[in-house]
Formats: structure tokens, C-alpha cells, sequence
């Protein structure tokens, strides 16, 4: 499901970000982008991360998919 419709961030790439270490919601805005245009997406963000870290990070079934390098976004000028 996608997260951040500004950044176009899906649930899983939040929880592939959580398995490489980005572990906070700074993170996740620092390298995702997640809630750096509208915020909307904040609550849902920080929802999915918690969920994914209660769950045991990587332990999740069908949900975790092979670590994959996530490029730094910029918001747009």
C-alpha cells in the first residue's frame, strides 16, 4: 500500500528501509522522504515502522523483500 502518495513510499519499502537500519522516523524522512511534503503521511508511516519493529524487523511473512539500496530523494525546488 502506498504511504506517501507526494513520494510515491509503499509500506514495503518502509519496512526494507527498517531491515537496513533506517529505524526512525528521521531516517525514513532524511533518506525516503517520507513526510517531507503534505505530512499526511506521518501517523501511517510511523505506524508501519512500529508494527514491523514489534514484529521482529525481517521476521514479517510475504512482506520483506531482498534488501535493495534506496537512493537519497530531494524534494523538488
Amino acid at each position: 500500500m502506498i504511504v506517501c502518495v507526494c513520494n510515491n513510499i509503499s509500506d514495503r519499502e518502509i519496512r526494507q528501509a527498517a531491515d537496513l537500519g533506517l529505524n526512525t522516523m528521521s531516517a525514513l524522512r532524511d533518506d525516503l522522504g517520507v513526510g517531507t511534503c503534505c505530512g499526511k503521511c506521518k501517523s501511517c508511516a510511523k505506524t508501519v515502522l512500529k508494527e514491523y519493529r514489534n514484529a521482529g524487523a525481517g521476521q514479517a511473512p510475504a512482506m520483506t523483500a531482498k534488501s535493495v539500496a534506496f537512493p537519497r530523494r530531494t524534494q523538488a525546488a
